[in-house]
């Protein structure tokens, strides 16, 4: 039996169709009556005139029909609602949430193929790698004029449509080249062939990483022995997520070879890549100690020599034609100089006052002291020293950059020559600290980082290689002032992306639950697809090489849930 609903809106139907082909059926009938009329009036010449109005009326209806039929054909071929022939447009706001979410996944993509690429040239050389590596090359070239688009639609640029849709478009392309090269690269590396092998060689890298961890136990207590609480904020906690890494790694390479043993290749090379990606997150955050352990002791060098320059431009300040703002900006740079020297009750000069004496004698009781003094070290115990001598010497550039900046806007100078060289070179070792430091993050907390982070990174990662240009023999490169202005930019957008994505990592909150060991592997993004519950974190495979329809091929189920107690180490 026929549901009423249904008959209703059958009877509907066919009514909105009648209605439809009314205009067209009073058309042909008016047209087949007035045209038997005038066969009729053929014989009766004397009523061709009364014939007039019904023609002309006949006319108008059967062109009312035409006019109906064509409009409503139009309509159907191109509206936009569903059914139609065109595609329904995608809102904006669900268009911008499609390219952040792509942006995030093409970059983790990108990092991880970066990763295993490195083990896989460890492996086989170079040689074997490469049209892998030119594939990797492409894909990261879309990425970053990807995120280039983001930059410019998060400043403002119009357009938000269009540079949305060219977002979409690259991040496919990055996936669709990686994913071609997937199948070939699994079969370049054969770790179902080679896997003890493999396993044996990143059992040997893991005892090296557990080494090099050691020894950045030393190195951190150095830093914060010998420099402010600021100056080690950057790695503060490297050792132990680099110790979480190495913990899940060695656990992996345990359930792997035991896996071997089994005869469960597939189990094996999922733990394998697991181990690598952990022990390369490891490595990674080491290294970020030790970088910024060079960059410090260079810092500390420099920094005297920074603060003579400064005390020099105060000078050619205070002999041009004294203005609001460079009086201001004079008096900021005299009562940092003298922070940084660590003297005593120091305080900006009266206008015009003559300082070239005391300036003198500050450089000398510096030089006096040594460079732990401007570096920060125990040496300096003035009581207007900054954390009674304990300083951040790449802040303290990084302050002393932007005080001479200002004296250039305040003053309507440029930099240029040796000296804008030097600025250049002090200004590079600041943003390469905060910019390595931030790429550290992200790769190490990618599980949680979401677009804006990522999106300030990139930026911040183009400034800084175009400011490096001006120092090498390029046609192309900026020039000093130039540079300077993308170093400067470079710096301040690393610390952004840092501030960012720690953001992130707070508000995605702790992957950690039953399944413990595998928490750090979760935030780390070397396990995908995990629930957000408590209790079964990780419970899908690593990240491989491959875009993101083959990243997750190899599959790990309850693989990496808790392992069972005769794995356990």
């Amino acid at each position: 039996m026929t549901p009423p609903t249904r008959r209703r809106r059958s009877c509907r139907a066919a009514a909105f169709r009648a209605v439809r082909r009314a205009p067209v059926a009073f058309g042909v009938v008016l047209s087949a009556v007035v045209v038997g009329a005038a066969a009729g009036a053929g014989r009766d010449r004397a009523a061709t005139g009364d014939l007039a109005l019904p023609l002309i009326a006949a006319v108008a209806a059967v062109a009312v029909a035409v006019y109906t039929s064509v409009r409503r054909r139009r309509r159907t071929r191109t509206r936009t609602t569903p059914g139609g022939r065109v595609p329904t447009v995608v809102p904006l706001d669900e268009l911008d949430r499609r390219a952040r979410r792509l942006l995030v996944e093409t970059d983790d993509c990108v990092r991880t193929s970066r990763e295993e690429l490195r083990w896989a040239a460890a492996q086989l050389g170079d040689e074997a790698i490469r049209g892998h590596e030119q594939a990797l090359q492409d894909a990261a070239s879309e990425l970053a004029a990807s995120f280039g688009i983001r930059q410019r639609l998060d400043d403002g640029e119009g357009g938000a449509r269009a540079l949305l849709e060219q977002i979409v478009a690259r991040c496919k392309a990055a996936g669709r080249r990686l994913d071609a090269q997937a199948p070939g690269f699994d079969r370049t590396r054969a770790l179902e062939r080679t896997a003890r092998e493999a396993l044996e060689r990143a059992e040997a890298q893991a005892r090296e990483s557990v080494a090099r961890a050691a020894e950045t136990d030393d190195t951190l207590a150095g830093l914060r022995e010998r420099y402010a609480l600021s100056a080690c904020l950057p790695v503060a906690a490297h050792q132990d997520v680099a110790k979480d890494r190495l913990a899940f790694a060695a656990s992996c390479l345990h359930r792997g070879h035991r896996a071997v043993e089994r005869g469960e290749t597939g189990d094996a090379t999922a733990l394998l890549r697991a181990a690598e990606a952990a022990v390369g997150q490891a490595d990674l955050l080491t290294a970020g100690v030790a970088r910024l352990a060079a960059a410090l002791t260079k810092a500390a060098h420099v920094l005297p020599a920074a603060l003579t320059a400064t005390e020099t431009d105060l000078a050619q300040a205070a002999a041009e034609p004294a203005h609001t703002d460079l009086r201001t900006r004079t008096a900021q740079g005299r009562a940092l100089v003298a922070e940084l020297r660590g003297e005593p009750g120091a305080k900006a000069p009266a206008d015009g006052e003559d300082t070239s004496g005391d300036e003198t004698a500050a450089g000398g009781r510096l030089r006096a002291q040594g460079p732990g003094a401007a570096a920060g070290g125990r040496k300096a115990e003035g009581p207007g020293a900054v954390g009674r001598g304990v300083l951040d010497p790449v802040r303290a550039l990084r302050r002393i950059e932007e005080v001479t900046a200002g004296l250039d806007r305040a003053s309507h100078r440029r930099p240029e020559g040796a000296s804008a060289l030097d600025r250049l070179d002090r200004a590079l070792l600041v943003a390469r600290g905060s910019v390595g430091a931030a790429a550290d993050y992200v790769t190490t907390h990618r599980g949680a980082v979401g677009c804006e982070a990522r999106t300030r990174l990139a930026e911040a990662e183009r400034r800084l290689r175009s400011a490096e240009r001006a120092g090498t023999p390029v046609s192309a490169a900026p020039a000093p002032a130039a540079a300077l202005c993308d170093a400067r930019e470079a710096d301040a957008l690393g610390r952004q992306a840092r501030q960012l994505a720690e953001r992130d990592v707070r508000t995605y909150g702790t992957p950690y639950g039953e399944g413990l060991w595998t928490g750090g592997a979760v935030l780390g993004g070397i396990l995908l697809d995990a629930p957000r519950r408590p209790g079964a974190p990780g419970d899908s495979g690593p990240a491989s090489y491959g875009g993101p329809g083959t990243r997750a091929r190899r599959g790990g189920g309850d693989l990496f849930r808790r392992p069972k107690a005769d794995d356990r180490i």
